[in-house]
Order: structure tokens, then sequence, then C-alpha cells
């Protein structure tokens, strides 16, 4: 029986869920109770704790275990999930937040602003990363009753900025597990216990994670699946061959290689795109060790930015899933995107009139000066990219050396040996420039610590823009401090954002209500269903 939009308004029952879970609007049929989904996993996380580790390989997996103050609904705006409503003092120093009663632990345990108060002192502030610049300056977190949080922060705290960045950097873990342990080697971050539609059940290493439904989620009728398997499948033409075959339902953003997902695309038994990554988007970066005597020089950094043909590399390399970037600030960032910041198109005799005039000219051998390019492991896209660069800056006279290393060797070798002279990976956006993009330009960033400012830049005029946008609670103002800061960036170029994509995700056509909110491979899952 068809479910129609106007039928489900008129509703009530259906309505009061609809308000209860992000995107639900969008179900277009009579949702299915029951059954069990596949979902490709290419890498394994050592931990499982949202409220200690931000990253998206952590939330797919526990996001459906553990819930946040706050998620994103359909529209991209801060939607209630552990918190019912929120409200700021003039100053913007004190926030309130109301706590959903009746809510339990999957142990039994009532949540309570206690969790909270816990969660936020001892693991946002302390441990998670991105959340410990963040909560800086969060001085306490008050519990006047079990169902209230107040927190305390000495500096303002921009209401927009702290709600869009708790999507990610707002789950909350139980005081009762936690309280008197060391939290980071405590076992329960590899078997949570959440408050989330599903409960975990089993983890073997190397294979697969298991969760199944909480019986006594708060969400009445919700969720519709049994059970959710993560398998990890880390050979790209395996997993595409699983979900072809259809053992696997969902590979989450950019799983499979970039020649599967154009075939894929054809004969409608998957979705192939980038609907729901929407809060997630992505930079391929050109990054610059300005201890390189060469790279201080603001014409050799641009004379590299215009050796290279994004547009060609975007049509031809990445299959069209990719655009040229105009800035630090994605243009799918409607709030803070700005697209009249100052722009490098590619011209090659410019190129080579900048070096010129630089004081680089070519000598016999045709090179000006070679240079040691350092990708990041985490995906094709990077490693096309990279050699990519490599044959463009070639041919403006300047030798490129490609040194590659794992995960570990990169980290180590860019952000804490800054052992570089070129760097090129992924920045990933998160809703708001303060929660993990002004750090890749704020200089003090302590040294090794990775996805900040290691390249030896210092901008007092630029530092000073970050500061004052972090602390500005008028959203108008906010805005323009953005922009003001974007173009600033772009006119000193301390690093360049080339390539703005969403990842793309292929799933699998019996599934219902997916990608239905700009970060739903992050989000609860409570209203996926699956079809006979």
């Amino acid at each position: 029986m068809k479910l129609t939009r106007r039928n489900a308004l008129m509703t009530a029952p259906a309505l009061a869920l609809s308000l209860s879970v992000p995107g639900l609007l969008q179900a277009q049929t009579q949702p299915r109770r029951g059954g069990s989904i596949t979902v490709h996993m290419s890498g394994e996380q050592r931990i499982l704790n949202p409220a200690l580790r931000a990253s998206t390989g952590v939330y797919v997996v526990a996001g459906k275990i553990m819930e946040a103050l706050v998620d994103l609904d359909a529209k991209g705006e801060p939607t209630p999930v552990l918190a019912t409503s929120w409200s700021s003092s003039a100053d913007g120093k004190t926030i309130t937040f109301k706590l959903r009663q009746n809510v339990k632990w999957h142990d039994g345990k009532p949540f309570t602003s206690a969790d909270v108060q816990y969660t936020a002192m001892e693991m946002w502030k302390k441990h998670l990363n991105y959340s410990t610049v963040l909560q800086l300056y969060l001085d306490a977190v008050d519990t006047p009753d079990a169902n209230t949080a107040v927190f305390k922060y000495s500096k303002p705290m921009p209401m927009g900025l702290l709600l869009r960045a708790l999507a990610d950097l707002g789950y909350v873990a139980p005081k009762h597990l936690y309280a008197g342990t060391n939290v980071i080697e405590n076992p329960v971050n590899t078997a949570p216990i959440g408050t989330g539609p599903f409960k975990f059940s089993k983890y073997e290493r190397g294979q697969y994670i298991i969760a199944v439904r909480n019986e006594a989620y708060w969400r009445p009728g919700f969720p519709y699946l049994d059970q959710i398997v993560w398998r990890f499948i880390p050979d790209q033409a395996a997993a595409a061959a699983a979900i072809e075959s259809g053992q696997v339902q969902i590979s989450p953003e950019g799983g499979l290689a970039l020649a599967d997902l154009e075939r894929l695309k054809k004969g409608g038994k998957f979705e192939v795109g980038s609907r729901g990554n929407e809060g997630n988007a992505v930079m391929n970066t050109v990054e610059f060790n300005f201890r390189r005597k060469e790279l201080a020089d603001k014409r050799v950094r641009e004379a590299i930015i215009r050796s290279l043909d994004v547009k060609f590399f975007c049509e031809n390399f990445l299959y069209g899933f990719a655009n040229p970037a105009t800035g630090m600030i994605p243009s799918s960032s409607k709030a803070f995107y700005d697209k009249n910041t100052p722009q490098y198109p590619f011209d090659r005799k410019k190129a080579e009139a900048l070096l010129d005039s630089a004081g680089y000219p070519k000598k016999a051998d045709g090179k000006r000066f070679t240079l040691r390019l350092v990708p990041a492991p985490w995906g094709e896209d990077i490693t096309l990219w990279s050699t990519f660069m490599q044959q463009s800056l070639q041919q403006v006279g300047i030798g490129v050396e490609i040194v590659r290393y794992d995960a570990a060797g990169f980290l180590s070798n860019v952000y804490k040996d800054w052992n570089f002279d070129l760097a090129t990976g992924w920045h990933q956006y998160r809703g708001d420039p303060a929660v993990s993009t002004t750090v890749w330009y704020r200089s003090g960033s302590p040294a090794g610590a990775p996805w900040t400012n290691q390249w030896g830049w210092k901008s007092d005029s630029i530092d000073q823009l970050i500061d004052a946008a972090a602390f500005e609670i008028d959203p108008a103002k906010r805005r323009k401090l953005y922009v003001d800061l974007a173009s600033q960036v772009n006119t000193e170029l301390p690093l360049w954002m080339a390539i703005e994509r969403l990842l793309i995700s292929v799933t699998s056509s019996k599934l219902q209500n997916h990608h239905n909110q700009p970060r739903w491979i992050s989000s609860s899952w409570a209203d996926l269903w699956v079809t006979a």
C-alpha cells in the first residue's frame, strides 16, 4: 500500500514520529519492519566511541549505537536527539540544554545530565579531536536536575557553531561505565553501550561487527531493521563483487574504485551518488612546507597552483565526481560560502613567468628545483592527484619526487617530523569553519597534531580573523568574518584547497529511507528499512 506524503502528514502518530527522526518525511512507501543489512567497511577503527574519536569511520558503526545531543534534519538544521531544547544567555557564555526524559542506556541504567556533564568535561574537552579546541573555554557543566545540563563558558560560544558541531562532537557516553577508569583504555570503547536504536552484539577483528535492534528504544516503533552487520573488505575489487552479488547492501563514502562506481551507476540496481553526504564535503589539498625557501615565496606557491589543470583532472580522472574548489569553505556550506575569493586559474605561461620572477630560471637540464611530494594513503583519488601534480609541475620545470608512506608514516612525516616539501590529502569540512577548518590556518597548533597547521605558516591578521569569528555570536557578523577570512587565505595562499567533492556512496535499491539527511552515513539509521 502506498503511503503518500499527504497521508503521512495527516496521521497524527506518523507526524509525531516524523518530528523525532531526522529525514523521515522523505519516506514514500509503507515501511517494513525486520530484516538485516550488511555494510562494506574498507578499514577498521581502533576505537568505537564517538565521544573520544571524531571520525566518519567511527560514526558509521557507533552512530547507530550511541547518540548525540543533536543531529541534523533533512535541511541540514540542528534537530533534537538526546537534547530536546536549548537556549543561550545574552552574552553567549551560558548555554542550557533540556534533556530527553525516560531514556535508558542499553544496560538498563537511566540516562541523566550527569552523563552529559561527565562526557563533556572528561572526553569532549580533554580527548576528542576538534572538540578540545571547540570546548577549550568550557569551564563547567552544571546539573541543576537530572534533565538539565548548563554549559558555562569563559568566552562567548556562538549557538550556531555549537549546535552544528555537536552533531559530530556531541555524542554522550555512560558515566557509570567510565568514571574512575582510564577512558582511553576502557574496554567499553570497542563494545559500546549507548542509548541508540541498535545494541552492540559482537566484534570479530578483521571480519565483522554486529548490532541488533534495541527493543527498548525511546522512539516508539523504531528501528525498523533487526540487525546491521559491518563487514571489513579492504580489497576494492572484492567489495565491488560483494555488493553486486547482494552480500553487501551499502558501500559508503568512496569505498569502491572509481571505475566500479561508474559501472554500478548503470542498470538501476544501485543508487550511486553523493546524496546524503553534503555534511561531509571533502577537499583535495596542496600543502606547502614553508621551511623550504622556495615555497616561502608566494610567487612560487601561485605558480604551482597555476600549473594544475584541476578542471581537466576532475573530468578525466575522477569521472566527473568532483569540481575545482574555490577556497577553504566548500560550496555546500550555504551559511558561509562566498564564491568571490581570489582565484588562480590554470595558466602554464603565467606559472613559468612567476617562477622566473622569483629567481628560479630553468637550468640546462630544464629543471628549476626539485620537491618531495608526500601523498596521504587514504584513497585512489589522492594517488591519481599526486601523480597528476608530479606530471604537471615537471612541465614548468619543477621536479617532483613522490614519497609514499602508510597511514602512520604519512602522519608522522607530514605532521610530526615536517619531512616533506609538498603534501596532499583530504580536508573534511564539518558544517562550520570553526569545527575542523580554521585549525588548518591558525598558528599555534601543538607540534605533531594531525590535520592542523604544521606548515610553518603564520599570519597575525589571519589569526585575528579566526579568533574573532570563533567568539562572534551574531550570525551575520560571523558570516562576514569568514568571508573576509576566505578571501585573505586565497590572497596569501598558506595552502590550497584544489578539488571539492562529496563522497560517493553505493546503496542497493532494496534499501528505503537512506541518505535522507546531510550526514546520513553517520546518523542513527533508526528509520532505515529494507524491502522483502
